[in-house]
């Protein structure tokens, strides 16, 4: 089944992304508040954009593919207001949710969008279905875990976890949803394009973490 292609043939990529030296600090307990807050803004400046993509890409995809539109439209009022979240766990953090708000990403952040829009716009919409696997196979694997371990090195309250909490209970049944999604494609240039793109956001999303402030 092709959801099974598409986690063998991305691990190799996907254990890179778990080896970011930040991750790996993180998972380990080192990490500042300066450090979690500044991963909090990115999440907000990339999860801003998830509804508008989502829009984007069902919008743009061709006429066999009606289920998948369904689905989409089902993504996406799971995913309306997360990035409001986001900023109330800034704000927990004692941060300031209009400076977040107003802040310009890192270019590892807009590059990763840019790509997203690219994508849908100029290359082959399935091909964004890469990006959902690998940030919902990826907040499934770190969320939770990562969440307990900052919230006890930081002392910060519960209120300060709610997108790495609740993405991680989430994505438990998005990433089953997800690989039902994609044991339906069939068409090969279609995996292929998907398992490109996986490739891609990857790459492209490591990049975030490796842009942020270590110690």
């Amino acid at each position: 089944m092709f959801f099974n292609a598409l986690k063998e043939q991305t691990e190799t990529i996907r254990q890179g992304l778990f080896a970011v030296p930040v991750i790996i600090d993180a998972l380990h307990g080192k990490i500042t508040l300066a450090q979690y807050v500044a991963f909090l803004t990115q999440a907000y400046h990339h999860v801003k954009h998830t509804v508008p993509l989502l829009m984007a890409c069902g919008s743009r995809l061709p006429a066999r593919y009606g289920a998948l539109r369904n689905a989409i439209a089902h993504y996406i009022e799971e995913e309306i207001g997360h990035e409001e979240w986001i900023l109330q766990d800034i704000a927990a953090c004692g941060g300031d949710i209009e400076e977040a708000r107003a802040s310009q990403p890192s270019l590892a952040t807009e590059l990763m969008i840019a790509y997203a829009y690219h994508v849908i716009d100029r290359g082959n919409p399935l091909a964004f279905f890469g990006m959902v696997h690998v940030l919902e196979g990826t907040s499934m694997a770190l969320a939770t875990n990562a969440a307990d371990i900052i919230r006890k090195q930081l002392a910060l309250p519960a209120s300060a976890f709610t997108y790495l909490t609740s993405h991680g209970s989430l994505d438990i049944e998005h990433v089953a949803f997800f690989e039902k999604l994609m044991d339906g494609i069939t068409d090969e240039q279609d995996q292929a394009d998907i398992i490109h793109g996986a490739h891609a956001f990857f790459r492209l999303y490591g990049d975030i973490f490796r842009s942020l402030p270590r110690e």
